[in-house]
């Protein structure tokens, strides 16, 4: 199928750089922990891809905008919490609880670690009904696990109204990264921390939360168009990039995290001069967002696991899906067929059997 409308509008001799990455339309969620201590809480979740924003605060009390005095006294009724504001199509809601409950004692019902009373109590405060069905799943799961002695005994709890703490509360550990480490080993949660996670380790329990990619290092990693295209969004020229002709037999991988994309069995020549595929290996590896950038109504096409910007998915694609992935080569990595036990990736083999 050629697409020879798009071809000409395409054919610049420039790369061309669009927003879709601010301003695709995202649709953002919140997520409420109550952890002990929240300077110990941020840290946690700050740098997991796919998390926006995280506020220390607090919630559950029945009194308006209180003070970390009033809350610290116990006597307010609320909880020290972290909220956080995260993306749901990079990062799960169990997933953030997975990350959650592996920094905290969720068997410990008077407190956290060195820090006593209801005001360091634990909870998950769930913002839908959605996200407390997956809580009280998620718990039981824990309870299951066999990795405490005694039961879990975190409350799921209705989210209240949060109250962001006083500025100097917020980021603590990174204003006061001496301070914040001290109290930490002293408290015993970094060591217990340390322990639980060869526990859940030795158990085979990955969390699903996964770190975002380091912006220097990916500087490093990547070439300067490789780079702008999975961390900019922009898009390479067309009919001049690595693979938009490639007819080897292998399978497409992202540039940045290596995860799986594509397979040359369900690649196109589409004529639009870009990689193009009817449909991914795993759809579960791909994220679809509204992308209303440049004027257009269109879908962009991002990896999960990384976040890279891959491209654009259109409906005018050939059977037997009718879609046309249009990917740019500068985020894919292509591994042949005959070097694919060589490089792991041995059990995708079978595609081309």
């Amino acid at each position: 199928m050629k697409m020879t409308l798009l071809k000409s509008l395409f054919l610049f001799p420039v790369i061309y750089t669009v927003a879709s990455c601010l301003s695709a339309q995202v649709r953002y969620e919140k997520a409420t922990f109550a952890g002990g201590c929240f300077w110990c809480m941020e840290p946690a979740f700050d740098k997991l891809n796919g998390v926006v924003d995280v506020r220390a605060g607090y919630m559950g009390g029945k009194t308006g905008s209180p003070t970390y005095e009033e809350v610290s006294s116990g006597k307010s009724g609320h909880r020290e919490v972290a909220q956080i504001t995260y993306d749901p199509s990079k990062i799960s809601y169990a997933g953030l609880l997975d990350v959650f409950w592996m920094n905290v004692d969720p068997t410990d019902s008077g407190g956290q670690f060195a820090d006593r009373g209801s005001q360091y109590k634990t909870a998950v405060y769930y913002h839908n009904e959605e996200q407390k069905k997956i809580a009280e799943e998620s718990r039981r799961k824990l309870n299951e696990s066999g990795l405490y002695d005694k039961p879990v005994s975190v409350e799921i709890l209705k989210a209240g109204d949060f109250y962001k703490a006083e500025e100097h509360h917020q980021d603590y550990y990174k204003k006061n990264p001496v301070r914040y480490n001290l109290y930490k080993q002293g408290s015993g949660r970094a060591s217990y921390v340390k322990e639980m996670e060869k526990k859940f380790k030795d158990k085979n329990i990955e969390p699903a939360g996964k770190p975002a990619p380091d912006r220097k290092e990916l500087r490093k990693k990547l070439t300067p168009l490789q780079y702008q295209v999975t961390q900019e969004c922009a898009t390479e020229r067309a009919f001049d990039n690595e693979y938009w002709n490639n007819k080897k037999e292998g399978i497409y991988a992202d540039i940045v995290s290596g995860e799986v994309l594509f397979s040359s069995k369900d690649k196109f020549d589409s004529g639009t001069g870009w990689p193009s595929f009817t449909k991914p290996i795993d759809p579960g590896n791909v994220v679809e967002k509204e992308d209303n950038s440049g004027n257009m109504r269109r879908t962009e096409v991002q990896s999960r696991e990384a976040g890279s910007h891959l491209g654009h998915v259109f409906s005018d694609g050939p059977g037997p899906t009718g879609l046309r992935y249009c990917i740019n080569s500068a985020s894919l990595r292509f591994i042949p067929r005959e070097d694919l036990e060589k490089e792991g990736y041995g059990e995708y083999e079978k595609l081309f059997e």
